[in-house]
C-alpha cells in the first residue's frame, strides 16, 4: 500500500517526521532511483526508497529510552563542528535510535531515544498538546506583569506563542527558579520567551515529558522508558 514518504521514512526508524521532510527537500531521498519530492508516494514493500544512497528496510522492534542531556552536547547523531552530541553516548544501544525534539547545546535535562517516527511525531506535533515542563533559572526576578505576560503567550517572529504555565519557585535579589510548561518545540522557545519580558536564562531544564521524569538517571546516562510510561504516551499521542 502506498504511503508518504515521510511516514515510510519515520516508520523504518531512519528519522522522525519532521526530519524526513527535511531530508526530502535537501534531495537525499530517491524513490526507485529518482530523486525524491515532498508529497511523492511510495509502496515499502514494493518500491525501493533510499536516503543518501542507502537502502531502507523494515524497522527493528520499536524501543523507547529517557536520556539525561548533559549541558554542551548537541541534540543531534552527529555534529559537523566535532562537538560532542547524542550519538556519542549511545554505546550498548543496538537499534538506530534518534532524539525526539531539540534540547539546545546550552540546555539539559530529559529526552525521548526512540525509532518509533509515529510516536516521535505526535510528542512533537502542537496539536496534540503534549506538556513539557522545565526548571529554569533566570536573571531577576519574575514580577506579576511578567508571569502574565508568559501565560498569555508571547510574540515571536510572527506568531505568538501558546499560553504557557509559569511558576514562581523561589527567588534572590540577582536571580529566581520558575517551572515552565509549554506544548510547543519552537527553537529555543523558552530562551527567547524569558528575553521578551527581560530576564535572560542562567540555566534551563527539562524534567518532564507528559508525566514522564528521568527518575534517577544521571547525567549522560540512559534507561528503557517503563512499559507503563510507553503505554501513557502513546495514549495521548494516538487519543
Amino acid at each position: 500500500m502506498e504511503q508518504r514518504l515521510q511516514k515510510i521514512i519515520a516508520e523504518m526508524g531512519m528519522a522522525s517526521r519532521r526530519k524526513a521532510e527535511e531530508l526530502i527537500i535537501e534531495g537525499r531521498v530517491t524513490v526507485n532511483g529518482k530523486v525524491a519530492v515532498i508529497g511523492m508516494k511510495a509502496d515499502p514493500s514494493r518500491d525501493h526508497v533510499k536516503v543518501d544512497g542507502k537502502l531502507l528496510t523494515m524497522p527493528e522492534k520499536k524501543v523507547y529510552y529517557v536520556f539525561n542531556k548533559p549541558r554542551g552536547v548537541v541534540t543531534s547523531l552527529g555534529d559537523p563542528e566535532g562537538r560532542p552530541s547524542v550519538q556519542d553516548f549511545l554505546r550498548g544501544i543496538r537499534e538506530r535510535v534518534y532524539p525526539v525534539g531539540r534540547l539546545d547545546y546550552d540546555s539539559e535535562g530529559l529526552l525521548i531515544l526512540t525509532n518509533d517516527g509515529d510516536l516521535a511525531h505526535g510528542v512533537l506535533h502542537p496539536s496534540k498538546k503534549i506538556p513539557k515542563t522545565y526548571l529554569v533559572k533566570i536573571k531577576g526576578t519574575l514580577e506579576a506583569e511578567d508571569l502574565d505576560r508568559l501565560r498569555k503567550g508571547i510574540r515571536l517572529d510572527r506568531a505568538v506563542t501558546a499560553p504557557a504555565k509559569v511558576k514562581l519557585l523561589r527567588k534572590t535579589d540577582q536571580n529566581s527558579w520558575i517551572e515552565m510548561v509549554i506544548y510547543e518545540g519552537k527553537k529555543r522557545q523558552i530562551r527567547r520567551m524569558l528575553e521578551k519580558v527581560g530576564h535572560p536564562v542562567i540555566r534551563l531544564m527539562r524534567i518532564r515529558i507528559n508525566g514522564i521524569e528521568m527518575g534517577d538517571v544521571k547525567p549522560g546516562m540512559i534507561r528503557r522508558m517503563l512499559p507503563e510510561e510507553i503505554d501513557m504516551l502513546r495514549s495521548e499521542v494516538f487519543a
